[in-house]
């Protein structure tokens, strides 16, 4: 009798994992089958290509598509217009999916493969209306799989505009607003699929304007103090300051007003700065060198100097428990195979690249699992990495071998190639999400590596300070 009622029990629960299964796969199904509803969205953002904290449009179409699926929505978060929060459900765990959908300005780019302006003011370099729109399809994906389930619970999609140097998640964390997640889940555009702990510089970025005195430039030079000497004599300090900083660190900017005629001594010059590192702390420190060259350098010119903290965010704090998660998940979805037409078009994008022809496996395959990895580009996920457990992947949604911010990846991002990409990672959120749903032990797995990782004596302090949020940096 014991052993039939053992028997009877292990059959039924056998039965509830098949038919528990048979909802992720039939979410799944759902998702190929809205492949071009989804396409078209991404299209219309990459159409747009607003740049950041101007997205108005394109916060506006994600909205409406996640409120259209039964999520209550909350606008102009953090005082900003174009961040809201769509949520659904109530109750723990809350499991937040992050979204971003701003343009990079200057790099307009047709959907061809050679270089050819689509006459705008930005382009979707690193694919942010593929990021926003997976995101978003997620969110719903993973609602659609409670709701069959009956699963208690919230989803959340957060819309995080000017992820490019605005740093919205930077003042969404200040404010809170991540403070009662769970789980973070996030995603990139990419060259390639990769699943493993990924790593990302603190940075703190500035602009710096310097005031002198306008005179004419040939009839009486000597009555002039010019504000472009300011400028160039800062850069030429920070230039060789590199030669005295730890080599992890990367320094870039940008002359972005330098006087309007070469005839008038400019009393106006601005200088936008980033300085990156691994360690937040040091790279503060290399911002406060970078300060002090300034400084000596109005002294010098007999100008005078200001800086406005544009963005600063923190590195990256990976999650491995949650990261060999995301891995099994995006290898269970795979990559993306290429039609014939698609592979032409990407023959040529890697011929502009200096290759013979596309490397396809690379678009095919999963890239084996890391737990270390080297960073290069900064993002403010960094800052929400420290609010709560966060991870992370990319997908080929760029021919391999195209590095973002390039008008290769603005243009195979406004195809079918970058659509196919797009999903793959659609899926491996919602995969990701429904795990952490049904799996309360991962999600606590998460939260001791995360306390123990950054620390018992931890409190966030982001590296802007207490700034409202710049809404025209990008004008």
């Amino acid at each position: 009798m014991k052993k039939s009622i053992l028997y009877v029990t292990v059959l039924f629960f056998a039965l509830q994992s098949t038919i528990a299964q048979k909802k992720v796969d039939d979410v799944i199904k759902k998702l190929d089958d809205q492949s071009e509803a989804y396409g078209a969205i991404a299209q219309n953002i990459w159409d747009l290509a607003e740049m950041g904290y101007q997205e108005e449009k394109s916060s506006a179409l994600l909205q409406k598509t996640l409120a259209d699926a039964g999520f209550s929505i909350t606008t102009g978060v953090a005082g900003i217009p174009t961040a809201f929060i769509a949520e659904y459900g109530s109750g723990t765990p809350i499991i937040a999916i992050m979204g971003e959908y701003d343009a990079l300005p200057g790099l307009s780019q047709e959907a061809v493969p050679e270089k050819k302006s689509a006459g705008k003011a930005a382009g979707h370099a690193c694919g942010h209306h593929l990021f926003g729109t997976a995101s978003t399809a997620a969110a719903i994906a993973t609602k659609d799989w409670m709701v069959a389930n009956k699963t208690k619970g919230t989803i959340r999609f957060y819309g995080t505009p000017a992820e490019e140097g605005g740093g919205a998640k930077v003042y969404m964390s200040r404010e809170g607003l991540f403070d009662d997640v769970d789980v973070a889940l996030h995603w990139h555009p990419g060259a390639l699929n990769a699943a493993s702990a990924a790593a990302a510089l603190s940075n703190i970025s500035a602009k710096f304007r310097f005031y002198g005195v306008s005179a004419h430039a040939a009839g009486a030079p000597e009555k002039g103090r010019s504000s472009l000497d300011g400028v160039e004599a800062m850069n030429n300090m920070v230039n060789l300051l590199r030669e005295h900083i730890p080599q992890e660190t990367r320094i870039h900017y940008v002359i972005t007003d330098g006087g309007k005629a070469p005839n008038v001594v400019p009393d106006f010059a601005e200088v936008y700065y980033y300085a990156r590192h691994n360690r937040r702390d040091v790279v503060k420190g290399i911002f406060d060198r970078i300060v002090k060259a300034a400084e000596g350098a109005a002294l010098g010119t007999g100008t005078t100097m200001d800086y406005e903290i544009v963005n600063g965010v923190h590195e990256l704090l990976p999650n491995i428990t949650l990261q060999k998660v995301v891995h099994s998940n995006l290898s269970k979805v795979g990559g993306i195979e290429y039609t014939s037409e698609e592979k032409v078009f990407a023959d040529k994008i890697a011929v502009s690249l200096g290759q013979e022809k596309a490397d396809l496996a690379t678009a095919r395959n999963i890239q084996p699992f890391k737990e270390t990895a080297r960073a290069y580009g900064s993002t403010d996920v960094g800052d929400v990495s420290f609010v709560v457990p966060t991870v992370g992947f990319s997908t080929a949604t760029w021919v391999p071998g195209t590095s973002a911010h390039s008008w290769q990846a603005v243009a195979t991002g406004g195809t079918s190639i970058g659509i196919k990409g797009m999903m793959v990672a659609a899926k491996t959120l919602t995969m990701t999400a429904i795990d952490l749903f049904k799996d309360p032990k991962l999600v606590s797995a998460a939260k001791t590596e995360f306390m123990e990782a950054r620390g018992a004596d931890f409190k966030y302090i982001p590296l802007l300070g207490d700034r409202a949020p710049a809404l025209d940096y990008r004008k």
